[in-house]
């Protein structure tokens, strides 16, 4: 990193909607509410992947990490924006604010490739399912799971380094909620196209590869799909995809909105929809999966009637060697 660059510069002004005080403190009570909504969700949907043997499968530890994902990502921005819109003075050290660009960046990319690693899940279920228990292997799945999450950091990685030797001639004011990548690099001064074209390939790339592979994926499972003779098939066949389906729906969906849009001609709607389409959209994801999918709902169902523990403790207690034959 250029040291000139940055001289100066010890800390960020985060704006937000400083001039809205009544507004940011109703954002504060709604999204206080979707982040825990979030984290209670995601984290239900990890614990009951890892209790219920039921789902110890590759789409559900797949789904685990996307949870996890949810959990990481949100964490990273939304803790610190509570807390900012209950205070005037609302600012981010210079480390704080790298770091939550990278997290964001790194946890946003890792989405993506996840996304598209669960329609190649998919695919094989349905496409190859002879050969389902052989593709998707336990090693195999941990290697597509490293392969997601080192995708993400490197590219987050990347765009760090290109958004942090940019010029910024001591500009400290980012007119966002967070250490949001595009507004940072709007206080840069001198000539960015050549960064800003950096930027935008590596964004391209990990955001539409998995795009297009998870569109190849689909078009082949709804070949698959066609083919099966009976109603009832074709309905079990596309039940079981349905809810990555549509939380990739959505995901790309909110995405393309926030990029594609008629530029606001208030910059404060820009940055209500970004903060929706990071906060909101992960607390969806527990809610589809529970909603969509029958060994979800059922292992939800076993967890509030008591069975799923009590099983697990009773496994605890047969397969512990007792202290008295010590």
């Amino acid at each position: 990193m250029d040291g000139a660059n940055l001289t100066g510069i010890r800390e960020f002004i985060l704006l937000g909607l400083s001039e809205h005080h009544d507004l940011e403190i109703t954002l504060f009570v709604l999204f206080l509410s979707i982040y825990s909504m979030n984290i209670l969700g995601n984290s239900l949907l990890i614990g009951l992947n890892t209790l219920d043997t039921r789902l110890h499968s590759p789409m559900y530890f797949f789904l685990s990490n996307l949870s996890l994902v949810d959990i990481l990502g949100t964490s990273s921005f939304v803790p610190l924006m509570l807390f900012n819109f209950l205070r005037t003075q609302k600012t981010i050290s210079f480390p704080g604010c790298a770091l939550q660009m990278f997290m964001t960046l790194a946890l946003g990319a890792t989405e993506c490739v996840l996304l598209g690693v669960m329609a190649y899940d998919r695919y094989v279920a349905i496409c190859q399912p002879l050969r389902y228990t052989e593709l998707m292997s336990g090693s195999t799945c941990v290697l597509l799971s490293v392969l997601s999450w080192g995708t993400g950091l490197a590219d987050s990685l990347l765009l760090s380094i290109l958004a942090w030797h940019l010029p910024f001639c001591g500009h400290n004011v980012i007119n966002h909620f967070f250490c949001e990548i595009l507004a940072v690099v709007k206080l840069a001064c001198g000539d960015i196209s050549l960064s800003a074209l950096s930027l935008m390939v590596a964004t391209t790339f990990v955001t539409l590869v998995p795009l297009l592979f998870i569109f190849l994926s689909y078009i082949f499972i709804l070949t698959a799909i066609l083919r099966v003779p009976s109603a009832a098939g074709r309905h079990k066949a596309f039940s079981t995809c349905s809810a990555h389906l549509t939380v990739v729906i959505i995901f790309y969906g909110t995405i393309s909105f926030m990029y594609f849009k008629p530029k606001a001609k208030n910059p404060d709607v820009d940055k209500i929809i970004t903060l929706f389409y990071g906060a909101v959209t992960p607390s969806l994801n527990p809610i589809i999966y529970s909603l969509r999918n029958t060994e979800v709902r059922a292992a939800l169902a076993s967890l509030l009637r008591g069975d799923l523990l009590s099983r697990k403790m009773s496994h605890f207690y047969c397969c512990t060697p007792s202290l008295q034959s010590r």
